[in-house]
């Protein structure tokens, strides 16, 4: 015990040293998350939503390459091979090493955190839990580390074996760019890596609701951290003259990638990448037939004289989708208010289209929502594009003063009481769709209130045919409802307006399929 102790006390001792290790495990990721604030200073709760990345980049500068640059340079001191003559166990030795990077580990994510909370970010909704799943993600990351210790035979390699680990993971990873933003194939690699998991399980710690939703991330840290220690402890090696390409035992490696394998083939099976699979980047409008409804780039002119339109590409639809709309349909609340009834017109000349579109949204059937929607393909409720929350979950004190006075508030909002009825429903459908952009605290609430809002305010047989209407049709009408916002307590700072366009026809899918009886009322 005292060998170890005075080991772990040697090992800080040399880290502290090593000037390189230091910038690694403390300077890196302070330079990210001045950055990170820089880029969403916007944002009205500071940091909250991006602590998950900026701790997973903490963990992964001080582990991928603190750790073995710090292990690799002291092998080419001979100070490695000097340790093997002192009568302690390797298992002792490397188990001080992996204590003393934990340790350090701890004081950089301490820092970051400390800074964190210095620029305005509150406090994490569950310190303990955070501390535990900073404890997985640390050990996931420290056996990537010395499966990298091994493999490299002087410090230039750790850089560049350690940038080939650590561009992809930032990218594609999950880490500095969000899930949402990235491609389909993109979301399906990112299965495979440990960043994800990191970031998803430390993000639920900071303002999700804890360990109850990371239990499949723990496991997939605790599985990678598992096959990188065991393939880093068989490829363990004394002296700098043993290089790796000439040793014995390099098939070890495929453990650790092994691992990898088996935690993304588990998110695959599970259907996990549907849940936060991306609802398009700002510059497409169409959206995937594995992850929305056909979103077109472009939509018909709605007067009906006008030739026809170009046609959107539809989705082909399931047998399941044929439904009518519910026997209630005639029913309204009390407070609907009456809109124009569609005027008496002959219907425009057609030519014979396989896939015909109504001329405006008066003329849109029950047969044009089933031809052109599909609801099963929708982002998921509790996924990070486009969330609802459910029922029975109760927000946080500040965000329920926020959403009831959004609630007092949109009856005499002048953007909710324009004449046009679809641009009215389209500039209350902003007011879910810009906290979703924003990823802010009332993103999961604020759907329920736009919705109750337009039941209320608009006949269900004509917001059925506006929904349909905004969905195909996200780029039509203006967004000068955005720069209103700041009267129900929005930030009114830049704003992705293409974004928000289609989160907010997204949004308008999902109300028509709960209106219709094709989606849960309740959300999943």
């Amino acid at each position: 015990m005292n060998a170890s102790l005075q080991q772990l006390r040697i090992s800080l001792k040399l880290h502290y040293r090593n000037k390189m290790a230091l910038i690694y495990s403390y300077l890196f990721p302070l330079i990210f998350l001045l950055a990170f604030w820089v880029l969403y200073r916007h944002e009205t709760v500071t940091l909250a939503r991006h602590m998950g990345e900026l701790l997973t980049v903490s963990v992964l500068g001080g582990a991928c390459f603190g750790l073995p640059t710090t292990m690799v340079s002291e092998r080419e001191r001979g100070v490695w091979r000097r340790y093997r003559l002192t009568p302690v166990s390797t298992a002792a030795l490397v188990a001080s090493t992996v204590a003393a990077r934990y340790c350090i580990l701890i004081t950089a994510g301490l820092l970051q955190l400390g800074l964190a909370l210095a620029l305005g970010m509150p406090l994490p909704k569950h310190p303990v839990d955070l501390f535990i799943v900073f404890t997985f993600v640390s050990f996931a990351f420290i056996g990537l580390g010395l499966v990298m210790a091994m493999m490299a035979d002087n410090v230039p390699a750790v850089q560049a074996l350690g940038q080939c680990i650590f561009l992809p993971m930032l990218i594609i990873g999950g880490i500095a760019v969000p899930l949402a933003s990235l491609p389909d194939w993109a979301q399906h690699v990112s299965a495979f890596f440990p960043g994800r998991y990191a970031v998803e399980a430390l993000q639920a710690c900071v303002i999700g609701t804890g360990l109850g939703a990371a239990r499949f991330d723990l496991l997939a840290l605790v599985i990678i951290g598992a096959g990188g220690c065991v393939a880093g402890a068989k490829m363990f090696r004394w002296d700098a003259q043993q290089r790796f390409a000439a040793r014995s035992g390099k098939g070890w490696v495929t453990v650790a990638l092994l691992s990898w394998g088996v935690v993304g083939a588990m998110s695959e099976y599970q259907g996990r990448m549907l849940a936060t699979r991306s609802a398009g980047s700002a510059k497409q409008t169409q959206a995937s037939p594995a992850s929305t409804p056909a979103l077109p780039p472009t939509s018909p002119p709605p007067a009906a004289a006008a030739p026809e339109p170009p046609q959107p590409a539809p989705v082909t639809l399931s047998a399941a989708e044929k439904k009518t709309v519910q026997a209630d349909a005639g029913r309204k609340p009390a407070t609907t208010t009456a809109l124009p009834a569609p005027p008496e017109e002959a219907p425009p000349a057609k030519t014979p289209s396989p896939n015909p579109t109504a001329a405006s949204w008066q003329a849109v059937t029950t047969a044009d929502i089933d031809r052109d929607l599909v609801f099963d393909r929708l982002p998921s409720d509790g996924g990070i594009v486009t969330p609802i929350a459910p029922d029975d979950e109760e927000p946080d004190p500040e965000t329920a003063d926020h959403l009831q006075y959004i609630r007092d508030m949109l009856p005499s909002w002048q953007p909710g009481k324009v004449a046009d009825p679809v641009q009215r429903v389209r500039n209350i459908l902003y007011v879910a769709a810009l906290p979703d952009v924003l990823q802010m605290p009332i993103e999961r609430f604020a759907p329920q209130a736009v919705y109750e809002r337009l039941q209320q305010d608009i006949p269900k047989d004509q917001l059925i045919k506006i929904l349909y209407w905004i969905a195909l049709h996200p780029t039509e009408g203006d967004d000068k409802a955005l720069d209103e916002l700041w009267a129900l307590h929005f930030p009114n700072g830049p704003v992705d307006v293409e974004q928000t366009r289609e989160r907010a026809a997204i949004y308008a899918v999902k109300l028509l399929g709960r209106i219709l009886g094709k989606l849960p009322r309740r959300p999943s």
